[in-house]
């Protein structure tokens, strides 16, 4: 019988929520051991997997060394919708079928990213620390209406921030490589070149893939090109940002601040300086995790599993088609 690792350890907890597709496949079903960290490194992954043919995979390294340990592996299915964490090649290259799991957590990672800016705006860590304390300080908040938010990426995310920042009565801007004009139009969104998307944003909300056009694309040029006194908001992946250049921007007023749920290195070190900043607010790595997105996360990607094992092709799941010729389950 083959088996399927369900890796990310919070997911393990409630797998009777989402497992039942596999179950059916007629594949075994197993898990990590329990460990003080819940994200395995490269070297315990390399042997976790051994006679693993399937993972509902987190934010651990697929490296092309644990592939090349694993060449049994068949399917890694993302409980997310992110997946620079697996090496395409390597991955195409063993044959196995990479998925993600699309429309799933949209919703948490709007919500949260209004979170940050509330938080940032209404002042929300400064006010509790001042309360918890003994105090009574009323600082001034800066109102999210009437505030330009530009969004760069609108896919299914930036469309669900897009959304709840009309009912903001915030205006909306983006920028997007493959826009989506109809959607723009029924919600007069603004499409614009990214040059006058820095200059025009009050708010810059990132929702853009990671990849080697798009690392880094905020840095000491971009920054320099935003608009005085904006804010930015990362929810999407923490390789979008150069964080020694943002650090220097936010230290020397260049930028009002950041609300940021990601970074460069997760988790991130105990010194990173990020930490120390005033005008800033962060959350670690979890927008699109709540408890709704989390086990919709986790079912699509086991049911991705269990369509590959039937011999279907889950098209809009998987994100490397050129294997589709090759692979064999």
């Amino acid at each position: 019988m083959p088996k399927v690792m369900i890796v990310p350890r919070e997911l393990a907890k409630f797998a009777d929520k989402f497992r039942a597709p596999l179950d059916a496949a007629g594949l075994e079903v197993v898990t990590l051991p329990p460990a003080e960290a819940n994200l395995p490194t490269e070297d315990e992954l390399l042997l976790a997997l051994s006679g693993v043919e399937a993972v509902i995979a987190g934010s651990e390294p697929y490296s092309p060394r644990v592939l090349a340990a694993n060449p049994q592996m068949r399917v890694i299915a993302r409980s997310g919708v992110g997946y620079d964490a697996v090496d395409l090649d390597a991955a195409t290259k063993c044959g196995a079928a990479v998925c993600i799991a699309p429309g799933t957590n949209q919703g948490s990672v709007a919500e949260h990213a209004f979170a940050l800016m509330l938080g940032f705006t209404r002042h929300i860590p400064a006010r509790h620390a001042a309360l918890a304390g003994g105090g009574w300080n009323r600082l001034m908040s800066v109102p999210l209406r009437g505030k330009t938010l530009g969004l760069a990426g609108l896919g299914r995310i930036g469309k669900a921030v897009a959304t709840r920042a009309i009912a903001f009565e915030m205006k909306v801007i983006a920028y997007d490589p493959v826009p989506d004009a109809a959607f723009c139009a029924a919600n007069n969104i603004q499409l614009v070149p990214f040059d006058r998307l820095l200059a025009e944003s009050d708010f810059l909300s990132l929702h853009l893939p990671l990849m080697a056009s798009t690392k880094h694309v905020i840095n000491r040029d971009t920054i320099a090109r935003l608009k005085p006194g904006a804010v930015l908001v990362n929810t999407s992946r923490g390789g979008l940002v150069c964080e020694a250049d943002l650090v220097a921007a936010l230290r020397e007023g260049k930028l009002a601040g950041a609300a940021l749920d990601v970074f460069e290195e997760e988790p991130t070190p105990a010194d990173n300086p990020l930490r120390f900043l005033p005008n800033v607010v962060l959350t670690p790595h979890s927008a699109g995790v709540d408890v709704r997105s989390l086990e919709d996360m986790a079912r699509s990607a086991a049911e991705a599993i269990a369509s590959l094992r039937r011999g279907e092709w889950p098209a809009e799941k998987v994100v490397n088609p050129e294997v589709r010729g090759v692979f064999r389950w």
